[in-house]
């Protein structure tokens, strides 16, 4: 932003009657490795505080970031608390830190800022855990430091979503008052707009005197509500209860369009790979230089013979290797696939391929599922994919380039059960859907990106392997398929279909 959009801005800010600003210098854009100051623009946070406060005095609080690990782009933590005074002696009023899963490290850091001099308030940022593969990615993006325990611990509870989110709170609570008894009085949490368990961790420490509970409680991300079933008038505690888990299990990929949690921006940026990972991928991935090594990568994927690619960061499932067979043919023809499932019809959810639920519940549980797969292909292919799934009512599709291309037979608005489960005393849980907007407005974007952000970014600029990367990620369409009917549907038929469509292979 150059000055005059922060001037702008500010006093924006300052109209709609917001008094206090967190100031950050902000991350590169998409594409670009590292951050530079736009033209006209400031250089780092403190003069962010410092141009503040010159030009509005006491009228707004400041607040500027800690990294109690170090800032990825400082050249030692010493560096970085000393950049961290800088912002405090140009006017900062209190510190907030990025996220941190090992306590020893915050307070390590915390009693490092009182030693040169930094008295303000020092606020920790704690992210309860919310999902096995979210809390991976999310460190791995923010490259923090997780101890062995907590790993160990997730990996023993990774496949019930209910008790991830328990281990998270337990573990948030746990954190908040080792800090609470260094003498830390408040605490900064990142909800990612999934609330219900920053409440519980809230109620537990017993931080503030619980509401009553009204018939119209507003809660975050349902502002716009304005009809609830007239059942539930006397009972607005159970309606939200009832409710409010549409927002738990969007995972970055699925949920509710509606779903304030897909209100944030995804953490994904160019990938500052190390030299020994860099080494590592181009063994894993090689140098491609035409289409058939692309084609090849995801092929040695499925076969096993790699252990990831950039859009999947852990191996395969094992329901994956139920259609095997047919991914590797789809691959082999220049579909390259990156998410799918088979179809499943009232399978035990104790099934040690497909099977999932809550640990309390699962034994006598049944699952369901549609078979679905997600691939990129050429631009050429399209018209001859779609000719063919237009043939089949039970199909839905959906198919869009970087540009914004969009061919799809599902109505706006359209949201599709993607994975259901049956169990005791439960009602029918769904944590998976597929839906038209949060495909074509999010996941398409963070799609294609892969191809250059964590893919593209291992070889030199101009190399043929970036090169080829780049016209892929500016040409191919990704696909959506999913097959509708999980009793009579065939999903190894149809793509045979498409396959026979498409021109043959040299």
């Amino acid at each position: 932003m150059t000055i005059e959009q922060i001037d702008g801005a500010i006093e924006e800010a300052k109209e709609k009657g917001i008094k206090n600003i967190l100031a950050l210098r902000g991350d590169p854009p998409r594409g670009q490795e590292a951050w530079r100051p736009p033209e006209g623009g400031l250089h780092y946070a403190k003069d962010l505080v410092r141009h503040i406060k010159e030009k509005y005095g006491d009228y707004f609080g400041i607040a500027v970031a800690g990294y109690p690990e170090g800032h990825v782009d400082a050249t030692s933590k010493e560096d970085d608390l000393t950049h961290l005074k800088e912002k405090v002696d140009a006017g900062a009023d209190l510190i907030i830190t990025q996220l941190f899963y090992d306590d020893d490290v915050f307070i390590e850091f915390y009693h490092k800022c009182r030693e040169i001099g930094i008295n303000c308030p020092i606020i920790p940022g704690i992210m309860p855990i919310q999902s096995y593969q979210g809390f991976h990615r999310m460190t791995s993006f923010c490259k923090t430091k997780v101890p062995q325990q907590i790993l160990d611990d997730l990996e023993a509870v990774k496949e019930d979503e209910d008790e991830v989110k328990k281990y998270g709170i337990s573990l948030a609570i746990k954190t908040c008052k080792k800090l609470a008894e260094h003498g830390i009085e408040g605490f900064h949490f990142y909800t990612l707009n999934l609330e219900r368990s920053v409440i519980a961790i809230i109620n537990e420490l017993g931080l503030v005197e619980p509401e009553r509970e009204a018939p119209w409680r507003k809660v975050a991300g349902r502002r716009d509500e304005g009809v609830r079933p007239i059942n539930w008038g006397n009972r607005p505690k159970s309606y939200i209860e009832r409710t409010l888990a549409w927002d738990d299990y969007p995972n970055w990929r699925w949920g509710d369009a509606r779903s304030p949690a897909f209100g944030a921006p995804h953490p994904l940026s160019t990938r500052n790979y190390t030299n020994a990972q860099i080494k590592d991928l181009r063994k894993k991935w090689g140098s491609p230089e035409t289409e058939e090594d692309v084609k090849n990568v995801f092929v040695r994927f499925l076969q096993g013979e790699i252990n990831r690619l950039p859009w999947l960061e852990e191996e395969l499932e094992k329901e994956t290797m139920l259609i095997q067979n047919l991914l590797v043919e789809m691959n082999n023809h220049n579909l390259l696939t990156i998410t799918s499932q088979p179809q499943v019809n009232g399978v035990l959810s104790t099934d040690p391929r497909v099977g999932w639920g809550p640990k309390t519940q699962k034994l006598n549980g049944y699952v369901y599922q549609r078979a679905f797969i997600e691939f990129f292909c050429p631009p050429s292919f399209v018209d001859m994919i779609i000719s063919v799934l237009d043939n089949h009512s039970s199909v839905s599709y959906m198919a869009a380039n970087i540009a914004g291309d969009f061919k799809t037979n599902m109505e706006e608005g359209t949201v599709i059960a993607a994975t259901w489960g049956v169990f005791p005393n439960r009602e029918i849980l769904q944590p998976t859907i597929v839906d038209r907007e949060v495909f074509y407005k999010w996941w398409r974007q963070e799609a294609f990106a892969v191809w250059l952000e964590e893919w593209a970014v291992i070889y030199e600029d101009e190399s043929p392997s970036k090169q080829l990367l780049k016209s892929i990620h500016d040409s191919y369409y990704l696909f959506n398929v999913i097959e509708n009917d999980y009793i009579g549907g065939n999903i190894d038929s149809l793509f045979e279909e498409v396959l026979q469509a498409l021109p043959s292979r040299n």
